[in-house]
């Protein structure tokens, strides 16, 4: 029998593998929703980066959660996070499970649900469901619920708690280091999409490309990102045997 639950309440879960899949509907300007995973040691926060499972990191280096990416189902459309539960580092004590929405506040989007099945049974009935409402409408990322020790076992609790500012501060008030330099650990932001073959991006002069994708670009490059402006071309000047001009330096086109 599936458990339809409550904001707050909770249900022992007897399956070793769970599938949480979140839930939407589609529609006009309906935006896309994420799941993502944040597994959390004894103080409450992640022991690593590397406890953060979400779109830009599909997969926990232990091989117990990874997602299973986006379907189109007759009731909507699901992401979905699986959790073998016998294999998880005994350190972990709680497994967030997220949903976010891109910058786009969740109310927005309609008839969100998360339900949690036994994975070894398939596409069978579900163990549980918590339709997951937004207290202001104005959070950009909820955690629906948790899955979390019990003695020897797990639960699974309904949770419903919004944050406004998206899954980046989420993930920051649970230990995630955002940095967004190249050398730092996974960038919490959005994929572009695919490049679409038709694209002809123009180059600009000072050899930067243009995106394929429309977005908007600023105003001045030198004072958006730090990158100094375009190089001209050099005009030809005439040379005399009594004119000296002086030595050219390097022309340097960006970091």
């Amino acid at each position: 029998m599936t458990h339809a639950m409550l904001k707050g309440s909770n249900v022992p879960l007897e399956a070793t593998t769970v599938r949480a899949v979140l839930r939407w509907s589609p529609g006009q300007g309906i935006p896309d929703v994420d799941a993502s995973a944040l597994l959390l040691g004894p103080d409450g926060r992640v022991r690593s980066d590397e406890d953060f499972v979400f779109y830009n990191q599909p997969r926990h280096p232990s091989g117990t959660v990874w997602r299973l990416g986006k379907k189109r189902g007759a009731e909507g459309l699901t992401d979905t996070i699986q959790t073998d539960l016998s294999g998880v580092d005994p350190g972990v004590g709680r497994i967030l499970l997220v949903a976010s929405a891109d910058g786009v506040t969740f109310d927005r989007v309609r008839s969100l649900r998360i339900l949690l099945y036994d994975a070894a049974v398939g596409d069978g009935e579900a163990l549980a469901h918590f339709d997951v409402k937004p207290e202001t409408g104005a959070e950009t990322a909820l955690i629906c619920g948790e899955l979390y020790r019990r003695g020897e076992g797990w639960k699974f609790r309904a949770l419903g708690e919004g944050y406004s500012n998206g899954l980046k501060g989420l993930a920051t008030d649970f230990g995630i280091s955002v940095d967004e330099s190249e050398t730092g650990p996974p960038e919490v932001s959005r994929p572009l999409p695919p490049e679409q073959p038709t694209a002809v991006p123009t180059q600009p002069a000072y050899g930067y490309p243009q995106p394929a994708y429309g977005y908007p670009q600023p105003a001045s490059a030198s004072s958006a990102y730090g990158y100094p402006p375009p190089v001209t071309a050099p005009v030809a000047v005439p040379v005399s045997s009594d004119v000296r001009l002086p030595p050219q330096g390097p022309q340097f086109l960006g970091r």
